[in-house]
Order: structure tokens, then sequence, then C-alpha cells
């Protein structure tokens, strides 16, 4: 009976380092929340202001939609723009 309690005790003991040592500090729990928190800032401002897409259709037309198209390269266009002026003369 004495080593029936041994064993459940070596469990009990094992389980509890076990979770002892995979926690994490306090200090890795702050910066996890707060990466979590600035992914969150990030995707509701990627929500507010969702950026354009430009690329050019089979007939060569030029397209700027809202959704990127699939098999064909494009451009990411952010809706506002930058402070400024660019010339760009390579660009159609």
């Amino acid at each position: 009976m004495k080593l029936g309690w041994a064993i459940v005790a070596g469990i009990v003991l094992g389980a509890g380092l076990a979770w002892w040592t995979a926690r994490d500090t306090p200090a890795e729990a702050a910066r996890a929340q707060a990466a979590h928190a600035q992914a969150g800032a990030d995707a509701r401002a990627e929500a507010a202001d969702p950026p354009l897409y430009r690329w050019r259709d089979a007939a060569g037309r030029l397209q700027i939609t809202e959704r990127p198209p699939k098999g064909r390269p494009y451009e990411r266009l952010q809706r506002q723009p930058r402070d400024g002026i660019e010339v760009h003369g390579d660009r159609d």
C-alpha cells in the first residue's frame, strides 16, 4: 500500500513540476499580451482602411479592385496617399 501512495505522490509531484516549468513568467506573459494587443490593433487598422489592388486583365485593361486577382500579378495600393508629390515615369 505504501508503494501505491509513493507512486501516486510521484505522479502528482511530476505533474506539478511539469506545470510549474511550462508556465510563462510574468515578463513573458506581458510580452505575449502586448504582442496580441498590437496584432489586434493592426487588424483593426487594416479593416478601417482596406487596400486597393491595381492589376491588368487578360485584355490589358487596368483594373483597380478591393480584392486581389487570382493568378495575376498585382500592386497593393493604400487608399490614403502619402504626403507630398510622387512622380513615376515608368508606371502606367
